[in-house]
């Protein structure tokens, strides 16, 4: 009688052998998805942690202060002409980066139906939204310091605005300058043929295909997610 065990047609080899080939093939705790697309999942649980710790930081520490706290529909005002916009930047923003999501959504569908050229050109899309963005995020920065913002101080009231502020949507402006290379990278590979190919990637001996879109759409829906429970507790209340 045969030591060797199996379990649902995977051969399992006995002693310590066996037991490391088990713990490499990780794959296959999983079958029927993709091993990248767990992982993916878990790192977003992760980070949802983290996201959700800064803003339930923020919270407490505005519903503690004995400071008025900076009215944001005028500190995020925008003037046209010489009329102040309450959160006319922010609206913009929160506007552009919703669509992304809806090019990021499409150019997964495109993908799956092997249709290169519009699965490309709808991440280039994306990529272009997520980088005006950040742009519009810069400004809204530099306009801020140029006021007298700061981590440490701020002329609009109490001065854990600043820090909680610029803690907050720096990191998720991290996330979206993260993605933003990462599309531009992958509307390259899609516009070359490589998810066609199944060609392997760059950092993995594995062969790629157009679910490597779909995992990359899932980290990008995610900051939009984020951004928009920001736009709330940060910007609306």
């Amino acid at each position: 009688m045969s030591s060797d065990l199996k379990i649902e047609g995977l051969e399992l080899k006995p002693g310590f052998k066996g037991m490391a080939e088990d713990t490499g093939s990780d794959q296959t705790m999983f079958k029927g998805v993709q091993w990248g697309k767990v992982m993916m999942w878990i790192f977003l649980l992760s980070d949802t942690f983290v996201f959700s710790c800064f803003l339930i930081s923020y919270m407490k520490g505005r519903a503690s202060t004995v400071v008025d706290w900076p009215n944001t529909s005028e500190v995020f005002s925008l003037h046209v002409g010489s009329t102040p916009v309450p959160l006319l930047l922010i609206a913009i923003m929160t506007f552009v980066l919703i669509t992304s999501s809806g090019t990021m959504a499409l150019a997964v569908k495109y993908g799956y139906e092997k249709n290169r050229k519009m699965c490309g050109w709808l991440i280039l899309a994306t990529a272009i939204g997520g980088l005006t963005f950040v742009g519009m995020q810069a400004f809204e920065w530099s306009k801020l310091i140029h006021e007298g913002v700061r981590p440490w101080e701020n002329p609009f009231g109490a001065k854990q605005f600043g820090s909680y502020f610029f803690m907050i949507t720096g990191f998720h402006g991290t996330h979206v300058s993260i993605g933003v290379i990462f599309l531009f990278i992958y509307a390259y590979k899609t516009f070359a043929g490589h998810f066609d190919k199944e060609k392997r990637g760059w950092f993995t001996t594995m062969k790629g295909g157009y679910v490597e879109i779909e995992i990359l759409g899932l980290y990008w829906h995610f900051v939009d997610l984020v951004w928009v429970f920001i736009f709330a507790f940060f910007y609306l209340w």
